[in-house]
């Protein structure tokens, strides 16, 4: 059971369909199903209803207040309303080095060259009110810019924390970077993610690449983690 966000935008559900349908191709018969914590049904709860046991997957980037609370709380109730449900709730997706492979995918299908020591990199996530996931968003920019000779690669929030995309790209253009491109730390396109690249276009930005979407390093960190999940006794929660 894949938990995303939600967006009232028709697209991002389009994107975390295709995204689940590589995990499809990628496992054959794996039952993979789709429940949203908001705007898009269906939540949670009615998602489980009428299994006997799922293996829980957040589609979330980093762990903060949704993977920390809102699952969590949604989990309770499912066991509320079926005391036999049994179910193992899988890590975010992030942090892990595959998503920096699929960052380097959509900056190449956007023309960037790889590790171009005359491009700065603008990791732009969506942000949060939790700071360690803002720190974590930072360690993967770190770690990023030791794996390549970019000009710099450094994090940027498009809510809840500073700075913004578009002060993150006229700083760097008023550092002299060469060239600045922005890659969004996000899983699906909406009008959330229009705002991050129009903002970062007016501010200067040469590139903005798309949303992870549908990229198949994805859909193999989400195998990964529901691997983990079933060999993790501790995760197994019976009401």
């Amino acid at each position: 059971m894949a938990v995303a966000h939600g967006s009232r935008d028709p697209r991002a559900a389009v994107a975390v369909e295709a995204l689940l349908e590589g995990v499809r191709r990628a496992r054959p018969g794996l039952d993979v199903r789709t429940a949203y914590l908001d705007h898009a049904a269906p939540a949670l709860p009615q998602a489980l209803s009428g299994l006997d046991e799922a293996v829980v997957l957040p589609l979330l980037l980093t762990a903060a207040y949704h993977s920390r609370v809102d699952i969590p709380a949604a989990l309770r109730e499912s066991a509320a309303r079926r005391p036999r449900l049994r179910v193992a709730l899988g890590a975010t997706l992030g942090p892990h080095p595959l998503l920096v492979d699929a960052l380097e995918r959509r900056l190449a299908e956007a023309g960037v060259p790889l590790g171009d020591p005359d491009t700065a990199v603008v990791l732009v996530s969506a942000g949060s009110s939790d700071r360690g996931a803002n720190a974590t968003v930072g360690g993967v920019a770190r770690a990023w810019a030791r794996r390549r000779p970019w000009w710099s690669v450094t994090p940027a929030y498009a809510s809840a924390a500073a700075p913004t995309p578009r002060d993150e790209v006229v700083r760097l253009t008023r550092a002299g970077a060469p060239r600045v491109v922005v890659a969004p730390y996000l899983l699906a396109p909406g009008l959330f993610a229009d705002r991050v690249a129009g903002d970062a276009r007016e501010a200067g930005a040469e590139v903005v690449a798309d949303v992870l979407g549908p990229a198949p390093e994805i859909a193999r960190i989400l195998l990964e983690r529901y691997d983990q999940a079933l060999h993790r006794p501790e995760a197994v929660a019976t009401a």
